[in-house]
């Protein structure tokens, strides 16, 4: 597995359909971008979020090119915290562990090029196969709020999970 940067032109046309439910589109994003996904907002929210935070996209791809994973990346200088948001594996490569691999090479950017002294993230606790993942890495529960974001009659909440540089 490798990273690079996410192209929007080359990769958004496969990674719209990897979430193809209203209610996994929420869980992944919090809504954050439209249902079902569409380019000119995409770009929109990332543009936005790059000029807010900094912040920047990657794919992890197999050795042939295929794309395996998605993920966006920002480093608060203040803090010396990185965080990683909307991570999202291929369904087509889920149940295989790629999701483990690319939250590793992720950290492996994260501590050794932005020279963050830990890196954090928010999933919801009701997100039971992202929130095992990252506890299988090594994230530990922070902090929990609860009540945080309302998706139709349910009410979720969010969890802060951190991984400390070692």
């Amino acid at each position: 597995m490798r990273l690079r940067p996410f192209i929007i032109s080359k990769d958004f046309d496969q990674i719209k359909n990897w979430i193809t439910e209203e209610r996994g589109h929420a869980l992944w994003c919090a809504n954050r971008f439209k249902f079902p996904m569409q380019k000119d907002d995409f770009e929109s929210v990332l543009l936005n979020m790059a000029n807010e935070y900094c912040e920047s996209q990657f794919v992890a791809t197999a050795d042939d090119g295929a794309l395996l994973g998605f993920f966006s990346y920002s480093l608060n200088t203040d803090s010396n915290e990185g965080m990683l948001k909307f991570v999202m594996v291929n369904p087509n490569f889920r149940g295989q562990g790629l999701g483990k691999q690319m939250i590793k090479l992720a950290l492996d950017y994260a501590f050794n090029i932005t020279k963050a002294d830990a890196v954090h993230l928010n999933v919801f606790p009701e997100n039971t196969g992202a929130k095992k993942c990252y506890e299988a890495v090594g994230f530990t529960e922070r902090e929990t709020t609860p009540n945080a974001f309302a998706y139709k009659d349910e009410s979720w909440g969010r969890c802060n999970m951190i991984f400390r540089k070692k």
